[in-house]
C-alpha cells in the first residue's frame, strides 16, 4: 500500500508517475544547431576555469555556429564560381584566403589540400614590347598602376 501523499519511485518528482514531458535541449532553448550541452561538458572537462557560467557555453556555441555559417557561405560561393556542385578543401581556403577578417583570424592555419591563392608577381610577367609602350606608360610616379594587391581591394 502505497501512501497518497508519497512519490513514486522513479517518477522523476511526478505524483501518480504521469506523463513524461519531452526534453528541451540547451541548443534549442537557446535557438542554435551547435550542441550547447556538449560545448559546456568541454569547457568543464578542459579545466580552462574553476568554474563555467550557465551562459558561457551558450556564448560560445553562438560564435562557433556564425563562424562556420560565413565559412560555409564564402565557400559555396567559391565553388559556384568553380562550377561545382560540392564544396571542397580549395574552396574553403578560396574563401578564407580571399576574405580580409577570416585571413587575418586563420592567419597562420594550413588547410589541407587546399593550395594557394593564384598569385604571379608583375614583375615576372613579359614586359610589353613595340610602339605602343611610349603611349601608355604614365607620365608622373603618382599615376602608375597600382599593385594587383590593393586594384583587387
Amino acid at each position: 500500500m502505497e501512501a497518497a501523499g508519497k512519490i513514486k519511485k522513479g517518477a522523476g518528482g511526478r505524483k501518480g508517475g504521469g506523463p513524461k514531458k519531452k526534453s528541451v535541449t540547451k541548443s534549442v532553448r537557446a535557438g542554435l544547431q551547435f550542441p550547447v550541452g556538449r560545448i559546456a561538458r568541454f569547457l568543464k572537462k578542459g579545466r580552462y576555469a574553476q568554474r563555467v557560467g550557465t551562459g558561457a557555453p551558450i556564448y560560445m556555441a553562438a560564435v562557433l555556429e556564425y563562424l562556420a555559417a560565413e565559412v560555409l557561405e564564402l565557400a559555396g560561393n567559391a565553388a559556384r564560381d568553380n562550377k561545382k556542385s560540392r564544396i571542397i578543401p580549395r574552396h574553403v581556403l578560396l574563401a578564407v584566403r580571399n576574405d580580409e577578417e577570416l585571413g587575418k583570424l586563420l592567419q597562420g592555419v594550413t588547410i589541407a589540400h587546399g593550395g594557394v591563392l593564384p598569385n604571379i608577381n608583375p614583375v615576372l610577367l613579359p614586359k610589353k614590347t613595340g610602339g605602343d609602350k611610349a603611349a601608355k606608360e604614365p607620365k608622373s610616379p603618382t599615376k602608375a598602376a597600382k599593385s594587383p594587391k590593393k586594384a583587387a581591394a
